[in-house]
């Protein structure tokens, strides 16, 4: 009956970092339709909705806590309790970019976005959204080998951001006048950058959950280049 016990709630907290997950990437796409189509209450609407996932990295926390303190968790069940808790914690600050896009859209208000300013982040945001999804399928899979292919997406992502920045630089060598609202968009692609950045984060803890072993970067490639 224990063992019954703490196999429903490890399966409960996996089934609450894939809750959180879920909301993300939703709203990683809806931060970027509001952005691009000047939809000032749905950018709101994902600001307040920040205080929500706050709140959700607490409860994960407090829940992970819970588990250690009265079940006396295995080794490899420790690994998924950090891997959980560092999950929930990127989690959180993806979302934190979610609410940077959707404040940036409203310090810009009912301005006019030119549009070869924005042409390439609703692609940004379907491919950091596409890979957080790979990365949460990995994490319920125990899977390292799809944790290192979401990786290696994220160089994508990195060049969509540069078209970007270039685009913003042309755009503020010939319209001086708009330098501040080109910042500006400037900063909700970057936000995109660093969003895939945090799902490399997650695989690298997706990576120890499946091998016990914590790598980050050249370590990392090294590591699967030999394989």
């Amino acid at each position: 009956m224990l063992r019954e016990t703490y196999t429903k709630e490890l399966r409960h907290l996996q089934d609450e970092i894939l809750r959180m997950g879920s909301e993300v990437e939703e709203n990683l796409l809806k931060a970027v339709e509001a952005l691009t189509k000047r939809d000032l209450a749905l950018s709101e609407k994902l600001v307040q909705a920040d205080k929500w996932f706050n709140q959700r990295r607490i409860d994960i926390g407090t829940e992970a806590f819970g588990i250690i303190a009265t079940q006396q968790p295995m080794a490899s069940d420790m690994r998924l309790l950090a891997a959980s808790l560092e999950t929930a914690g990127e989690l959180e600050r993806i979302h934190d970019y979610v609410k940077g896009i959707g404040n940036i859209s409203l310090m810009i208000g009912a301005t006019a976005v030119p549009d070869p300013l924005t042409t390439h982040m609703p692609e940004m945001a379907e491919k950091a959204r596409f890979m957080l999804h790979r990365a949460l399928d990995a994490f319920t899979e125990r899977n390292a080998q799809l944790a290192y292919e979401t990786i290696k997406s994220d160089d994508a992502v990195d060049k969509l951001y540069n078209k970007t920045y270039r685009a913003v630089m042309t755009h503020m060598a010939a319209n001086p006048d708009a330098f501040e609202l080109a910042q500006r968009l400037e900063w909700a692609a970057h936000n995109l950058e660093r969003a895939a950045d945090r799902v490399t984060n997650i695989c690298e803890w997706v990576i120890y959950l499946a091998t016990g072993e914590y790598r980050q970067g050249k370590d990392l490639l090294k590591s699967f280049e030999k394989k």
